[in-house]
């Protein structure tokens, strides 16, 4: 009888010691949950952020003053605009090459833009 209380003596101070165990891990991995929900939170609100940021940055107004201050580019204009008609690929090849910075051609982009 004494051996039969020993056994269950060590048995209930092992659950013991397991219960405590796992009510650990629980409030453990619950810790680490709430900071996983409270950083996926911050980045939520970032990503909000940027996209706003973003939406900001690429305001037509705000390319075409970018275009017009930093690049120098100006409206084109019928008289600077050198219009270049296609022939056939054999005259285009036969045309020689002119030298890099020495084209008269004005590079026009879609906005109507020239530099």
């Amino acid at each position: 009888m004494m051996r039969l209380n020993l056994v269950l003596l060590l048995a209930v101070i092992a659950s013991a010691m397991y219960l405590v165990s796992v009510q650990y891990d629980s409030r453990r991995l619950f810790t680490e949950l709430d900071k996983a929900r409270t950083e996926a939170h911050r980045l939520e609100l970032e990503n909000e952020r940027l996209q706003v940021e973003k939406r900001a940055q690429t305001t037509p107004a705000r390319i075409e003053r970018l275009a017009r201050e930093k690049l120098l580019m100006h409206q084109a204009k019928p008289g600077i605009t050198t219009y270049v008609s296609y022939s056939e690929a054999v005259a285009v090849a036969d045309t020689p090459v002119p030298a890099v910075g020495a084209s008269t051609v004005n590079a026009t982009t879609a906005s109507g833009v020239t530099r």
